[in-house]
């Protein structure tokens, strides 16, 4: 095959790339098998043998190498896949937002958010986005920092309200820090009175049924690294789970269950599930909470005015966030 130069190629594009060929790529790369991919796409397998060629052909070199394992991406297969992810997703938000404008909204936005930040921050914030008499339709998606990042980048979402690390590839990412929080302990009332009443013994800690984030979250390597700076295997978890609303009715109803949250959950939770904070001062810094988009995209009015909502109302609630009112 010959590769053709940059404008050919952008002619070939414009004139033969259709958006079938992207839901075939998508398949390929998942799927593996022809086969497969035609039984899934509800045709035969000559014909997606053909729509293969025509892909090929197009942009004059291999997308896929074909193994006894099945078919595997090449190096210009693994852009292709990428780049066709998101041209999905873009259509699909685009579709997204003509839905809104047609239904007399002005605008559609996804935004992926972790699940420990407080539920009325991301409220108040998309509610001062608009004004009273304008109004739109969100699409909110739940899960870590590394799932949602990954979203962002193939351009299922517009924003993610996360948590930063060092271990996050922020390549094609920007952020904007939001706020920090601090660790808490939480858990049923009595236990809670009991280990009010001394320090804090790691040993102790680490025979309590723990509920924590499934690894790799930030928050999870985090009491992990508490417990080994202390000298103590970190604790297997009872249960692994990303609900905060959960967790606290988990712990609210059984003995001996524990878990570390941030302080502003810790105190939703005191209200929602009838947890205890322990009163203690754990003596390390969670990452902090933060905007992440991404650096090329070019940004709608309702974007400029959902991260400067979400900032004022951030900034607002400053204090309140790093409140120690439980620790002596």
């Amino acid at each position: 095959m010959n590769t053709p130069s940059a404008d050919t190629l952008e002619h070939r594009l414009a004139g033969r790339l259709k958006m079938r060929h992207l839901t075939l790529l998508l398949h390929i790369g998942e799927l593996g098998a022809l086969t497969r991919v035609a039984q899934q796409m509800g045709t035969s397998q000559p014909a997606v043998t053909h729509a293969l060629a025509e892909l090929e052909d197009m942009f004059g070199v291999p997308l896929f190498d074909r193994t006894g394992r099945g078919m595997t991406p090449t190096a210009a297969g693994k852009v292709l896949l990428t780049r066709a992810r998101r041209m999905l997703h873009d259509v699909s938000a685009l579709s997204r937002e003509m839905t809104a404008v047609n239904a007399g909204r002005v605008a559609h936005l996804h935004v992926g958010a972790i699940p420990f930040i407080p539920g009325q921050m991301l409220s108040a914030a998309l509610e001062r986005t608009l004004p009273v008499r304008e109004r739109m339709t969100v699409t909110i998606h739940d899960g870590t920092s590394r799932s949602l990042m990954t979203m962002l980048r193939e351009h299922a979402l517009d924003f993610v309200i996360g948590r930063a690390s060092s271990s996050l590839d922020m390549t094609g990412l920007q952020q904007e820090v939001l706020y920090y929080q601090s660790p808490r302990l939480i858990t049923n009332r009595e236990l809670a009175a009991r280990l009010g009443q001394r320090r804090a013994d790691w040993h102790h800690l680490a025979e309590l049924d723990w509920i924590l984030e499934p690894a790799p979250a930030p928050l999870r390597e985090q009491v992990a690294d508490m417990f080994l700076s202390a000298g103590v295997v970190p604790p297997q978890p009872l249960i692994e789970s990303l609900s905060a609303k959960l967790t606290g009715e988990i712990i609210a109803a059984r003995d001996h269950v524990v878990s570390i949250v941030p302080n502003d959950i810790a105190e939703e939770l005191v209200r929602i599930a009838g947890v205890a904070v322990v009163p203690w001062s754990l003596q390390w810094a969670l990452s902090p909470i933060a905007l992440f988009s991404l650096k090329d995209r070019h940004k709608r009015d309702v974007d400029t005015r959902f991260i400067q909502s979400l900032k004022e109302y951030c900034e607002k609630h400053r204090s309140a966030y790093s409140h120690d009112r439980y620790l002596y």
